[in-house]
């Protein structure tokens, strides 16, 4: 019984390592926990712990936002508690804003947040600034 036990923990172990290393095949280089840069050079920066006291009307708004060659290419939402429906609404009208724009660019952008999920807006705003604040700060150029 023992035996069977440490067989299947040891299992469970390695199949949990295995897909980690699945899930980080394509970084290259992962600092903190927070950015990741991406083997066709596009930076990731996860703002989880960098703005875990900022919250939209429910909760934490969590983004991962990408960067290629210096510009944002893409901002993508994570798991939040938001009303579905009126985050929904910020993804759509706010998040896309700062698509396109060097990273200089997009620090500076005042983003008009009234969609009528302004809080949730305030909230990725913020979320964004950091994340942008701190891409600035490490990465090696």
């Amino acid at each position: 019984m023992k035996k069977v036990f440490i067989n299947t923990a040891t299992a469970a172990i390695l199949l949990l390592s295995s897909v980690v290393v699945l899930q980080n095949a394509h970084a290259t280089e992962v600092q903190d926990g927070v950015m990741t840069k991406m083997a066709d050079g596009t930076y990731v920066v996860n703002t989880t712990s960098l703005a875990n006291d900022v919250k939209g009307y429910k909760s934490a708004t969590p983004l991962n936002i990408h960067i290629k060659n210096n510009k944002v290419v893409k901002i993508e939402a994570l798991s939040n508690r938001e009303t579905p429906k009126y985050f929904a609404i910020v993804k759509s009208q706010v998040m896309p804003k700062w698509e396109g724009k060097t990273v200089a660019k997009a620090r500076k952008l005042k983003v008009d947040t009234k969609t009528g999920a302004t809080i949730s807006g305030n909230a990725v705003v913020e979320n964004v600034h950091r994340g942008l604040d701190y891409y600035v700060k490490n990465v090696k150029r």
